[in-house]
């Protein structure tokens, strides 16, 4: 990691640039998604029966308007749904492990 700011990925003129901007940007990911699993435990706790926590249509709705927006801005609409997919399940799995935990 490093103090130099990150430039826009339009400024950017060496690797070290680019880097710095990936670098902060992965950061910034990262505090979106410690938010995003704090709404999961959210979710665990206002979900009074387990079997709501796996929603298959709501699944299926997070994941197509994820692709929606990709292919809006440009971006790998395939990638976009591998990768929500993963975050969903991935969400759901640590849904169920902090609904259990609350309940034991």
């Amino acid at each position: 990691m490093t103090d130099v700011p990150a430039k826009p990925p339009e400024e950017c003129e060496t690797m070290i640039e680019v880097r710095v901007g990936v670098d902060a940007t992965d950061r910034e990911l990262m505090d979106l998604l410690d938010r995003r699993f704090g709404y999961m435990r959210a979710a665990a706790r206002i979900k009074q029966e387990r079997g709501a926590v796996r929603d298959e249509d709501r699944k299926a709705y997070v994941i197509a308007a994820a692709v929606k927006d990709a292919e809006t801005r440009g971006l790998p609409a395939d990638v976009i749904a591998d990768l929500w997919e993963r975050l969903v399940e991935g969400s759901i799995r640590y849904e169920f492990t902090e609904w259990d935990r609350i309940r034991d």
